[in-house]
């Protein structure tokens, strides 16, 4: 790697062989256990189902949508409607950030844009919870409802971007990002039998992030995880990914490969859209794991319900995504790692083991 590349990395990810962010097969495979996926085992091929959001209308688009999010909790969606010339300005901005120097990047974007590496696990303001590294990966925190904060009168954000101003093509993808979103949780609300009037503040289009993902090559141990196994808080996520991929869902107790393919988003179920359908749908499991030489870039939209708004079901406490964030958070802090919904199961919550 050319000089200037490393120096735009964390100091941890330098030279590629620290063990930071290693999650060790077994250890691994106790997590997915826990989370009541069974075993880590051998990666598959790319099987994610396939939707059109254009005919998300017709009866049988909206059978085959309950069908997916019932066995899969992931797919893939064509047809969404955003301009191919938009993903790629957004991309080369992207890789023209992440190039900066690292100390630049923790001075510079501090608010309404942040900086964070190591740990996707942030708290409100996107600062990481954890100061022990455990993700090999660097990101910006962008929450679209405070970009008209962005303070791009900085001589190094302005330079990138004369004509098409970073903000912009931000403001730009969110609104799409809020149409699709929208029209993916009205369909998901409708297969569920539930009331659409209702339900409507159980997706707040302000509380809209995205998450811009840069993972470092790892040089000396082949291929390995660069974010551990999760499953998102949102009620769903809309992933653009590059042609490098490294995205895996655990799906029947086996690793799939969400290989990329051009002009499509991966949808992610999250949990609050598990617990809103009473367990019908399920937070998908996943990770990323990259080759050794390669590295990845994604960018990947998180959606929630208001922030007060109480989420009732016959599973788990009646709860708010700040009473689930909340406690997340005092999680990662005193043992490390995220429990989630299993802390508001009924008859059950209250007994997880923290080990």
């Amino acid at each position: 790697m050319a000089g200037t590349e490393v120096s735009s990395y964390p100091p941890l990810f330098r030279n590629g062989s620290i063990h930071v962010g290693v999650v060790e097969e077994e250890e691994e495979g106790l997590k997915v256990a826990a989370a009541g996926g069974g075993s880590a085992l051998e990666s598959g091929g790319d099987r994610l189902p396939v939707m059109d959001l254009e005919c998300m209308e017709m009866e049988m688009e909206m059978e085959k949508l309950r069908e997916v999010c019932r066995e899969w909790g992931i797919f893939r969606l064509v047809n969404h409607g955003v301009p191919v010339t938009l993903l790629s300005q957004l991309e080369d901005h992207a890789k023209r950030l992440f190039v900066l120097p690292f100390e630049s990047k923790e001075a510079i974007f501090t608010t309404p844009v942040s900086y964070f590496w190591g740990s996707p696990a942030l708290n409100k303001s996107g600062v990481a919870l954890s100061q022990t590294p455990s993700n090999w990966v660097e990101g910006f925190n962008v929450p679209f409802s405070q970009l008209p904060l962005l303070q791009t009168q900085d001589p190094i954000i302005h330079s990138f971007s004369p004509f098409f101003p970073t903000e912009l093509l931000l403001e730009e993808y969110g609104r799409h990002l809020s149409r699709i979103a929208r029209t993916l949780f009205d369909a998901m609300v409708k297969n569920l039998g539930l009331d659409p009037k209702e339900c409507r503040s159980n997706l707040d289009e302000s509380t809209g992030i995205l998450r811009v993902y840069r993972y470092p090559p790892r040089l000396n141990i082949g291929s390995s995880t660069h974010m551990e196994v999760h499953t998102d808080s949102s009620m769903f996520s809309i992933l653009n990914q590059d042609e490098v991929g490294g995205l895996e869902v655990l799906k029947d107790g086996k690793w799939l490969s969400a290989n990329p393919v051009p002009n499509t988003f991966v949808i992610n179920i999250g949990d609050m859209m598990q617990a809103l359908s009473d367990d019908e749908y399920e937070s998908v499991i996943h990770r990323v794991k990259v080759a050794k030489e390669r590295e990845r870039l994604s960018l990947c939209y998180f959606v929630f319900p208001e922030e007060n708004t109480i989420i009732r079901s016959s599973k788990y406490r009646p709860f708010s995504y700040n009473d689930f964030r909340d406690q997340v958070q005092k999680d990662i802090k005193n043992i490390g790692h995220k429990i989630g919904l299993e802390r508001f199961k009924i008859d059950g919550g209250d007994c997880v083991c923290d080990q």
